[in-house]
């Protein structure tokens, strides 16, 4: 399955949102990186196992499941997380692209592939909406924080 969505970051039509600069949403995407835990549920602790100039293979402890992923990154663009398959994750990816098509209008695009069905029957389907809305939410959630973290607050 292939999923994408956009989440605006900043409205200069809208005073209420408080806008951040291309930097602010960079570092708190280079936070996701470094320490995830905050970002995803259920994460016990992320140790990085290589480090390189553009990537790094870190090892992610849900408890009952160890997962390792590397994530590539293109300074202030993009970040690419590729789940490795294992027994516990059939692997998937995600990537994380800072958008903006005009000054000032910032966005972040969230690219999933994973191994679900491309072509489900009904009762995938079901599930499949399930993931996108969860991954949707999850997304929302680390724009929370990164907004949390940029206001100089704690990500929690």
């Amino acid at each position: 399955m292939k999923f994408e969505h956009l989440i605006q970051i900043n409205d200069p039509e809208n005073p209420l949102i408080e806008p951040l600069n291309r930097m602010q949403l960079w570092q708190g995407l280079l936070h996701r990186v470094e320490n995830p835990v905050p970002f995803l549920p259920g994460l016990e602790s992320c140790s990085i196992l290589e480090r390189a100039a553009d990537s790094l293979l870190r090892e992610l402890d849900f408890g009952p499941a160890v997962i390792h992923d590397r994530v590539t990154l293109a300074d202030l663009h993009w970040v690419r997380f590729d789940i490795q398959p294992s027994e516990t994750h059939p692997g998937g990816s995600l990537c994380i692209t800072i958008e903006e098509p005009e000054p000032g209008f910032l966005f972040l695009r969230f690219a999933y592939q994973t191994t679900l069905a491309t072509d489900p029957n009904s009762e995938e389907r079901a599930y499949i909406e399930y993931v996108k809305s969860a991954y949707h939410q999850s997304d929302v959630d680390c724009v929370r924080i990164i907004r949390t973290l940029a206001a100089g607050g704690p990500a929690q």
